[in-house]
C-alpha cells in the first residue's frame, strides 16, 4: 500500500500519562495549599486588591542542574522569608527553552544534556525539582512552551509565562485560558504590545480545542477562560520599555481594553540589551517607581543564578557549577543585595506613606 503519512517520523514512543506521573510523584497537601495561596496572592496583586507588595519572579534562565537549582532555592527561600512583607518572591523553574534555530531545548527535552532526548526522564525530573522547591515553601514559575507539558507539571506552578515568540499563537492563548494559575504574556520581540494585549483578551474567554486529558486520551478541551492574565514588558528591537512612561503607556493600553490589571517588567532580554550586568539597573528603577506609587507595576522578572554570566553548552564538555547554559544571569550576591535593597526601599515608602496619612488625619 502506498504510504502518504508519517514519512518523516522516525518513531512513536509511548509516554507515561499525566495521571500516572502524578501518582508516582504526588504533591503533598502542604504543597497544594501553598500553591493555592501564592496564586491567590498574585491574583489579588494583579487586580489591585493588594498594592503593598511587588511580585519578583527570579531564578535561573533555565534549569539544567537539579543540585544547583535546589541550592539556589534554599538561598532564595531565606531571602523570601525575610522580605515577605514587601516582596512575593517566586522562583524561576524553566524547563523548556525556545530556540531560534537549534540548540539545547531544556531539561524536559534533554535532561542528560547529551542529545539523547529522554523526554520521559525529563518530565519526571522536572516534577521532582518542583516537588523539592515547593516543599521548601517557595512558589515556582515556569514558561509553558509545549502544550502537553502543563498536564504533567501545572499543579505545582504558581505563575506561568508565555514567551514573546508564542504570545501570538492561538494554541498557547487557548492553553492559557484553561491554566489554573496567573499567566503573563510577553510583548513581541519587536517591542510592540498589541499581540500581548490581544493574547490577554483571548485567554480571558472560553475556548474549545483539541488536547489530551489526564489519562493521555485525545479530547476536546473546553475552558472557562483565565481572568488572571496580564502583559509582561520585555523590551524588543524598538528598545527598552521598562521606564515609568513605558509602564504608564502599557497600563493605559490595557485599560482601554477593559483590562484593569497590573503590568510586569522583565529586566532581561530587550530591557537589558541582552547584557545580564544591566539587569540590576532595570530592577532598581522599576522598584523605585513602584515605591513612588506607580501601582500599575505588578512585578519584575530577573534572570539569576548561583554564579554570574553564562557558559556555552557543548555535548560531552564539562560545565561550571551554578552558571547558566542559556541566557546570561546575575550571580547570587547581586541577587540577594537587589532583593534586600528593594524590600528596604518599600519599607521606607510604607513608613513615609503611613506618616503622611497620620499627619493628614
Amino acid at each position: 500500500m502506498l504510504q502518504t503519512k508519517n514519512l518523516r517520523i522516525a518513531e512513536f514512543a509511548p509516554l507515561i500519562t499525566p495521571h500516572q506521573l502524578e501518582e508516582e510523584l504526588p504533591a503533598t497537601p502542604e504543597i497544594r495549599r501553598m500553591v493555592q495561596a501564592s496564586r491567590q496572592a498574585i491574583s489579588a496583586m494583579l487586580h489591585g486588591q493588594d498594592r503593598r507588595r511587588l511580585v519578583v519572579v527570579v531564578g535561573p534562565c533555565s534549569i539544567h542542574d537539579p543540585d544547583a537549582a535546589l541550592a539556589y532555592a534554599e538561598r532564595l527561600k531565606k531571602v523570601a522569608d525575610r522580605t515577605g512583607d514587601h516582596l512575593l518572591i517566586v522562583m524561576r523553574t524553566y524547563f523548556e527553552k525556545p530556540r531560534t534555530v537549534v540548540g539545547w531545548k531544556g531539561l524536559i527535552s534533554d535532561p542528560q544534556l547529551d542529545g539523547s532526548c529522554d523526554i520521559p526522564a525529563g518530565l519526571a525530573l522536572a516534577r521532582k525539582i518542583l516537588l523539592a522547591i515547593n516543599a521548601l515553601g517557595l512558589p515556582c514559575a515556569t514558561e509553558f512552551l509545549d502544550t502537553v507539558v502543563p498536564h504533567y507539571l501545572a499543579d505545582m506552578v504558581t505563575w506561568a509565562a508565555i514567551g514573546a515568540r508564542t504570545t501570538e499563537s492561538q494554541v498557547h492563548r487557548q492553553m492559557a485560558s484553561g491554566l489554573s494559575m496567573p499567566v503573563g504574556f510577553k510583548n513581541s520581540t519587536d517591542g510592540s504590545l498589541q499581540n500581548a494585549i490581544n493574547a490577554v483578551l483571548s485567554a480571558g474567554h472560553a475556548h474549545a480545542f483539541l488536547g489530551i486529558n489526564a489519562d493521555g486520551v485525545s479530547s476536546v478541551v473546553k475552558t472557562t477562560g483565565n481572568q488572571d492574565c496580564h502583559i509582561v514588558l520585555r523590551g524588543g528591537a524598538s528598545g527598552a520599555n521598562y521606564h515609568r512612561e513605558d509602564v504608564a503607556a502599557a497600563a493605559r493600553a490595557v485599560g482601554e481594553e477593559g483590562l484593569e490589571r497590573g503590568v510586569m517588567v522583565d529586566c532581561s532580554h530587550g530591557n537589558s540589551g541582552k547584557d545580564h550586568t544591566r539587569q540590576g539597573t532595570v530592577f532598581a528603577e522599576v522598584v523605585k517607581n513602584f515605591a513612588a506609587a506607580q501601582k500599575a507595576i505588578l512585578g519584575v522578572m530577573v534572570e539569576s543564578n548561583l554564579r554570574p554570566g553564562r557558559q556555552t553548552w557543548m555535548q560531552g564538555a564539562p560545565l561550571e557549577y551554578g552558571v547558566s547554559i542559556t541566557d546570561g544571569c546575575i550571580g547570587w550576591e547581586e541577587t540577594e543585595r537587589l532583593l534586600m535593597d528593594a524590600a528596604a526601599m518599600l519599607y521606607r515608602a510604607t513608613c513615609e506613606a503611613n506618616a503622611s496619612h497620620a499627619a493628614a488625619g
